[in-house]
């Protein structure tokens, strides 16, 4: 499973603090990618990018596609990465289906997007068990610094989650 988060942070002070500021979720942070298995250990992390960085950008600048075609893997995704994989014979990335005003998903959509939900729940608590540190609600420092100590994190969050 592939899934996005931001990671809370403080603001930082002058114009480094605008790209940090994410306006799907009117706060400031860090956002990051993140592979979980389908116990929802997490296995991989992202560099840390500026909160107001996309899914699908984070993705692309990452080349999980690349990667995860070449270790002949599929992962499961939420809406915010549709548009990301195109490849409708050999594709690597599932997300649901999108409902607008004027285009009501069919009860089948409904009940795949149910599935899809089910299945992609445990990346959500993959986050959460990282999410735990306090100490990343104390960050104010530069994305490098920050890619660092969550990835030292990730490495705790697996040894305490796995005992």
């Amino acid at each position: 499973m592939i899934d996005g988060t931001l990671i809370h942070t403080q603001r930082r002070t002058g114009k480094a603090d605008r790209r940090n500021y994410s306006g799907e979720h009117h706060h400031h942070g860090l956002h990051f990618l993140a592979l979980t298995d389908e116990r929802g250990r997490l296995i991989w992390m992202s560099a840390a990018r500026p909160g107001r960085t996309h899914d699908n950008a984070a993705a692309r600048q990452d080349h999980v596609l690349a990667h995860l075609r070449a270790a002949g893997l599929g992962a499961l995704a939420d809406l915010g990465f549709r548009g990301l994989d195109n490849d409708i014979r050999d594709s690597v990335i599932v997300t649901g289906y999108h409902a607008s005003r004027t285009h009501k998903p069919t009860p089948g959509q409904k009940t795949a997007n149910r599935v899809l939900a089910v299945g992609r729940a445990p990346a959500e608590h993959g986050f959460a068990h990282l999410k735990h540190w306090r100490i990343l609600t104390k960050l104010r420092t530069d994305p490098a610094c920050a890619t660092h100590l969550l990835r030292a994190l990730l490495v705790l969050t697996n040894l305490e989650v796995n005992r």
